[in-house]
C-alpha cells in the first residue's frame, strides 16, 4: 500500500476513544414545562369550549321539546301567552351585523392599507397600537358613545336616506319624511344606529386581521412592480390585495361574529320590539344577546330554557363563522412566503 493510500485509511478509521457517541434529543426541562403548560392549557380552553356548548345542549332540550321547530318560525315573544319564538330575534341580529359590516368594511380595509402601506415608518407603531387598544375598550363605552353623542346626528342621517332613499324597503320608515313636523322619535333607537355603533367595536378585529396578511406580502414581487414603473396604488392593487384576499374575508368574518354576539351597546341603543321588518331606520329591533340580557333576570325556569335556547343558537352560528375565519385566515398566511 502506497503511503497516501496508509494515509487516507488512517483519517478514516476512528482513533481509539473516538468512537460515536449516541445522540439524545432531550429537551431542556424549561422547554419540557412549557410544552406541558401549553398542553394543559389548551386541552383546558377546549373542555370549558365543549363544556358551554354541552350545558347550553342540555338547557334547550325542554324547550324544543315543548315548541319543537315553531321556536325558529315564530316572531313574538310572549312567555306568558306560551308564544315563544325567535324568527324576529334572529332577523334582527344579522340586520345590525349586517349594517356593522356596511360601516366597518370600508373603514377597517381602508385603515389597514394605510397602516402597512402608507404610514411613515415613525407613525405606524403608534397606529398600530391605537388599533389594537380599540379592540380593549369596554362595550359599555362605545354602547354610552353610540348613545349619547352618534344618536343625535345619526337621526338625521336617518331621515335623509329615508328622504332620498324611501323607496326602497329597507330604508322605509312608517312616517312622512317630508313632513312640516318632523317625527324624529321614529328614527330614535333604530337597527342603524345600534349597527353604526357595533360597527365601532368591529374595526379594530377587521383591521388587525388585514394589515397582518397584508404585512406578509411579498417583498419581492412588491419591488418588482415598482421596478416594472407600477405606482404605489398600482403596487397594491397588482400584489398586496391579491395576496391578501384570504386576509379580507377572514377578518370580515371576525368582526362579523364579533357584530352577531354584542350585547351592551346594543341593549343601550336599541328599542326592544318584537315585530317581524326590516326597515333598518325605523325604530325598534332586537338581536339575541340583547334579549338573553333583557329578559334574563325576571325568567321563570321554563322562559329560562328558552333563552338559553337562543343562546344555544348563537353560540352555534357565532362558532361556525369564526372557524371558516380561522380557516379562511390561515389559509391565506400558508401561501408565499416573505422574501427577504
Amino acid at each position: 500500500m502506497s503511503a497516501p493510500q496508509e494515509t487516507e485509511a488512517a483519517r478514516e478509521m476512528p482513533a481509539p476513544g473516538d468512537a460515536p457517541r449516541k445522540l439524545v434529543n432531550r429537551p431542556a426541562p424549561a422547554d419540557r414545562v412549557f410544552r406541558v403548560g401549553s398542553t394543559g392549557v389548551g386541552l383546558f380552553v377546549l373542555v370549558l369550549f365543549g363544556a358551554i356548548g354541552f350545558m347550553l345542549a342540555l338547557s334547550a332540550v325542554p324547550t324544543f321539546r315543548r315548541y319543537g321547530w315553531s321556536f325558529f318560525t315564530e316572531h313574538d315573544w310572549q312567555p306568558e301567552r306560551d308564544q315563544v319564538g325567535m324568527s324576529e330575534v334572529l332577523l334582527g341580529t344579522f340586520l345590525v351585523a349586517f349594517v356593522a359590516l356596511v360601516v366597518a368594511f370600508p373603514l377597517a380595509l381602508t385603515s389597514a392599507l394605510y397602516i402597512s402601506e402608507y404610514a411613515p415608518a415613525k407613525l405606524r407603531g403608534a397606529l398600530v397600537a391605537v388599533v389594537d387598544l380599540m379592540a380593549a375598550v369596554p362595550s359599555i363605552v362605545f354602547g354610552l358613545w353610540g348613545l349619547f353623542m352618534l344618536a343625535p346626528y345619526l337621526q338625521d342621517v336617518a331621515h335623509w336616506i329615508h328622504q332620498n332613499l324611501g323607496f326602497i324597503p329597507i330604508f322605509d320608515v312608517d312616517t312622512d319624511p317630508n313632513a312640516p313636523l318632523l317625527e324624529l322619535s321614529k328614527y330614535t333607537g333604530s337597527v342603524f344606529i345600534a349597527g353604526v355603533a357595533v360597527a365601532m367595536m368591529a374595526i379594530p378585529i377587521a383591521c388587525s386581521v388585514m394589515r397582518e396578511v397584508f404585512a406578509q406580502a411579498p417583498i419581492g414581487e412588491r419591488e418588482a412592480a415598482l421596478a416594472l414603473g407600477a405606482t404605489r396604488w398600482g403596487m397594491v392593487r397588482t400584489v398586496v390585495l391579491p395576496f391578501g384576499r384570504g386576509g379580507i374575508i377572514g377578518g370580515t368574518m371576525l368582526a362579523l361574529g364579533r357584530a352577531l354576539g354584542e350585547t351592551v351597546a346594543v341593549l343601550l341603543i336599541i328599542q326592544p320590539i318584537f315585530d317581524l321588518k326590516i326597515k333598518i331606520l325605523e325604530g325598534g329591533g332586537i338581536t339575541v344577546s340583547s334579549l338573553i340580557a333583557n329578559r334574563f333576570g325576571e325568567a321563570t325556569s321554563m322562559q329560562l330554557s328558552a333563552l338559553l335556547t337562543a343562546g344555544l343558537v348563537l353560540f352555534v352560528i357565532t362558532v361556525i363563522i369564526n372557524t371558516i375565519a380561522s380557516v379562511i385566515v390561515s389559509r391565506s398566511r400558508s401561501g408565499a412566503a416573505t422574501e427577504i
